[in-house]
């Protein structure tokens, strides 16, 4: 085989040595976000993109190009979370659009691929902005169209001027996004992208790569007193099985887990139920995954970096959001929100929401997770609430993958946003009228949520440190402190105006319900003008959401 032509099986090699890269470097990627709140962030989410890609490939013939093509976009698609997550899924879907014709793939087939692959990401995003993932792939789409004009033939050649192309883009992307530049980062979805490649390009040009996957990570020879956590959260639950749960799925449930976290504890019982434990940043992801096998009961989430709190629950959606309506008629409207925490799921179920996906700022759920809950929702039209801008993307992905039902994503960015839109809502009006009005809706919410820092930066001219209280409003940080009732004060001062008239709490799960009520006090002391309402949402992570209207 000529070294300037890519057959199926290497690309199929390259694709996974990129997702190596990214999973290696999925810790470095996060912390580049700018934000330094304890999420699901941008390496999180490609990677689990990524893999989710790299499962399906696996499973394939990789002596077949469109086999090879059809797994890794179809996985990258449904697996695709977080906004870098879905771009990236995008990029190898326009990619693969064009790859899937041909048996082997020369300069002039990674040109037009390149450019498919661009295309059809920028075509995604509502509204695209330079200094991003975006940018980066723009350059190397630019990068293969003038090297193959100038008739480079030679790939290793062609390759690698590509990388350094991308490489040099994303070290500007800083002086393209003041944001950036404030922070003293590069883009972290450019990074990933710029992982994903030099992977592929370092397999191409013989590099020893370990194309495994899931792997546990090796345990720690320090006494336990000593050692440092890796994971913040433990996280324990049941699934109450809807289907046969055997030995390939527990396999596969168990490589998941590994993938983000250790300590790993699956038990089955009698068929009926399977109980899980383990530890992990990401404590959604996991009842994410537990979800599919049936529904879930005694969900404990404690935060490992906090001793003196004990397990609380957290994140259960409500029964009723977790069986499949498939013998209940089927209806004109139905309802899919994205929330978390016992009280706000609580809320939505109140307000008629047909089902609840466990996720949210902290862990943002797949396109597949959205497809599941689409077909557990047996109504003609059906309303999603992302409840995030990290998850409308995914949303807006699952809308174009369903062909039997008509999907309206109503791009609520925050939970307050997200009640409000339901609020809005007219059953005897059409779905037009009601999209309109939701919208009018959320336009009206101003919202706000306090967390602590996770790493010392500077965003929005705060000066952060890490275990700081941060006070997080619609369009940036609000406030920093070590006080956290006084940074919630002083960001619902922010929030409020002469036009303001309610504001309400929802307390989290690391918030006692006396403390809750002494912080309601000293807001109606403050705002002795407006209606304060305090619910417990038992969100975890987040200590108050808030919302002024």
């Amino acid at each position: 085989m000529s070294a300037n032509v890519i057959s199926a099986e290497l690309l199929a090699k390259m694709f996974l040595a990129g997702a190596k890269y990214l999973e290696n470097n999925k810790d470095y990627i996060n912390e580049l976000n700018v934000f330094p709140v304890p999420d699901g962030d941008t390496g999180t989410n490609m990677t689990l993109t990524i893999l989710s890609a790299a499962k399906e490939l696996n499973a394939v013939s990789h002596s077949d190009m469109a086999a090879v093509c059809k797994a890794v976009s179809g996985g990258s698609l449904r697996g695709a979370r977080g906004n870098s997550g879905v771009i990236l899924s995008q990029l190898i879907r326009g990619f693969t659009k064009v790859a899937t014709n041909y048996n082997t793939l020369g300069v002039a087939e990674l040109d037009e691929a390149a450019q498919r692959a661009v295309k059809t990401a920028y075509k995604a995003v509502m509204k695209p902005k330079e200094g991003t993932i975006l940018t980066v792939a723009a350059a190397v789409a630019s990068k293969a169209e003038e090297l193959h004009n100038a008739g480079v033939t030679d790939m290793k050649e062609y390759l690698g001027a590509i990388i350094e192309e991308a490489k040099e883009t994303l070290a500007r992307t800083p002086d393209m996004l003041p944001v950036l530049k404030e922070a003293g980062v590069v883009d972290s979805g450019g990074q990933g992208l710029v992982e994903v490649l030099q992977g592929g390009y370092d397999l191409f040009c013989g590099k020893e790569i370990d194309l495994t996957f899931n792997a546990p990570g090796k345990k720690s020879e320090k006494p336990a007193a000593e050692e440092e956590l890796k994971f913040s959260y433990s996280a324990e639950f049941e699934v109450i099985l809807s289907k046969n749960f055997n030995i390939k799925n527990e396999i596969d449930l168990k490589e998941y887990l590994e993938s983000i976290g250790d300590s790993i504890m699956i038990q089955t019982n009698d068929d009926e139920t399977v109980k899980v434990s383990l530890n992990t940043n990401d404590p959604g992801l996991p009842l994410q995954k537990g979800l599919k096998y049936g529904a879930l009961s005694g969900i404990k989430i404690a935060n490992l970096k906090i001793k003196e709190k004990t397990p609380v629950a957290a994140a259960a959606p409500a029964p009723a959001a977790l069986v499949k309506k498939a013998n209940e008629p089927r209806k004109k409207y139905g309802f899919i929100a994205v929330s978390v925490g016992d009280g706000i799921n609580e809320i939505f179920t109140s307000l008629g929401v047909d089902y609840i996906i466990s996720g949210g700022q902290t862990m943002n759920p797949s396109t597949e997770d959205m497809l599941n809950a689409i077909e557990n929702v047996n109504a003609d039209n059906i309303f999603i609430l992302p409840n995030n801008k990290n998850i409308i993307m995914a949303a807006n992905q699952a809308r174009d993958l369903t062909n039997d039902k008509k999907i309206v994503v109503i791009p609520s960015k925050t939970i307050p946003q997200g009640i409000t839109a339901v609020i809005s809502f007219m059953a005897e009006s059409g779905v037009e009228e009601n999209e309109e009005a939701m919208n009018e809706g959320i336009a009206n919410v101003k919202s706000g949520s306090v967390t602590y820092a996770v790493r010392d930066t500077v965003i929005d001219n705060h000066e952060i440190h890490q275990d700081d209280f941060m006070g997080i409003g619609d369009d940036g940080i609000l406030s920093v402190g070590t006080d956290r009732d006084e940074v919630t004060l002083s960001m619902i001062k922010e929030m409020t105006d002469s036009d303001s008239e309610l504001v309400s709490v929802y307390y989290g799960s690391d918030v006692s319900e006396e403390d809750a009520e002494a912080f309601q006090a000293k807001l109606e002391e403050a705002f002795p003008d407006l209606d304060i309402e305090l619910q417990f949402g038992g969100q975890p992570i987040y200590y108050y959401v808030v919302s002024v209207e």
